[in-house]
């Protein structure tokens, strides 16, 4: 299995002071093999980690993704730079179909928290790709509940930190049935052969089997 945390924020956030190196070195001492950055809003915010990439490229995997905010709530986007889609603010059903046609895909994070999520509106839409299932932040109710919708929806669930703290790195993962690769990546994702695991309290929060 390849362990990955796929929502992690640092200082380039605006909400973190955590230093992106500070977040790989506790990921590695984890034992995670590969973490995404998913700075708010912006995926140039994310450009400073690159050159990280050869300093721990040996070690670690690290990606690169967006939080961006649609009116409905927050989403996980990965495969291409957000920045170069020119919206402002969008609704959720333009965002899906924008990063569709862009190639990338989109996760709603954290999709039943209280705040910034886009709840049960998440039944009126199609074209996510998964469902964060297990968030580091939320409590324990509202991930059982993204993940009894991503099983109504026929989808599969990730699991990813949100941490804005180093300490907080890998409390929840995404765990691939394969090796992670930056070439594979969007694809793994599509095909959905991977869960999310929450290592916080494993023996009575995380989902058996795929």
């Amino acid at each position: 299995m390849f362990r990955v945390d796929l929502h992690v924020h640092s200082k380039y956030s605006g909400d973190s002071v955590a230093e992106p190196e500070e977040i790989i070195e506790y990921a590695l001492e984890r034992g995670l093999d590969g973490i995404a950055f998913t700075e708010h809003y912006s995926y140039e915010a994310s450009e400073p980690v690159e050159y990280l990439k050869e300093k721990y490229g040996g070690d670690i995997l690290i990606l690169r993704g967006v939080e961006y905010a649609a009116r409905e709530g927050h989403f996980l986007i990965f495969g291409l730079d957000t920045d170069r889609l020119g919206l402002d603010y969008p609704s959720v059903g333009e965002l899906i179909s924008r990063v569709n046609h862009a190639g990338g895909v989109i996760i709603p994070s954290h999709p039943f928290r209280r705040s910034l999520s886009i709840g049960e509106r998440v039944f009126d839409h199609e074209g996510f790709t998964a469902l964060e299932g297990y968030n580091g932040y939320n409590l324990h109710h509202y991930n059982m509940k993204a993940i009894e919708a991503a099983h109504t929806l026929h989808l599969p669930f990730t699991g990813g930190s949100d941490a804005h703290e180093p300490g907080e790195t890998g409390q929840c993962y995404t765990e691939f049935r394969e090796p992670l690769t930056r070439d594979n990546f969007i694809n793994l994702l599509r095909e959905g052969k991977y869960r999310g695991v929450d290592t916080r309290k494993v023996s009575r929060w995380q989902i058996p089997g795929l």
